[in-house]
């Protein structure tokens, strides 16, 4: 059974950083590439950033380029989000989740693509 469990939100004022895990079980997890996303209840996922199977290969959201890096360690089974210069428009839940790609390195930036996720941790920015 996959199990995916994020840790590591809170409550930052604008300007702060936060770090996000992921730890990951059930899987054999470097078959697996992984994102992270966010949204808010009763609203489609928004892709933040995703990275490959190896961690060669990683992808942003506009919105996450310059300031957040997504990072993964295959032998701890965990996949980490650093988020710096967090900004108003950045509280949210945010989400870690797992999918085999179709071909090699691949990742998807489509949320219907990922048949695993975790519950979510919350993320609040205040000015």
């Amino acid at each position: 059974q996959v199990q995916l469990v994020e840790s590591g939100g809170g409550s930052v004022q604008t300007g702060d950083f936060l770090n996000l895990a992921c730890a990951a079980s059930g899987i054999t997890f470097g078959d697996y590439s992984m994102g992270w996303f966010r949204g808010a209840p009763g609203r489609e996922r928004e892709f933040v950033a995703g990275i490959s199977t190896s961690g060669a290969h990683t992808y942003y959201a506009a919105s996450a380029k310059g300031r957040f890096t997504i990072s993964r360690d295959n032998a701890k089974n965990t996949v980490n989000l650093q988020m710096n210069s967090l900004r108003i428009e950045d509280p949210a839940v945010y989400y870690c989740a797992a999918t085999r790609p179709d071909f090699g390195e691949t990742v998807s930036i489509i949320p219907s693509a990922y048949p695993n996720w975790g519950p979510g941790s919350q993320v609040t920015v205040s000015s």
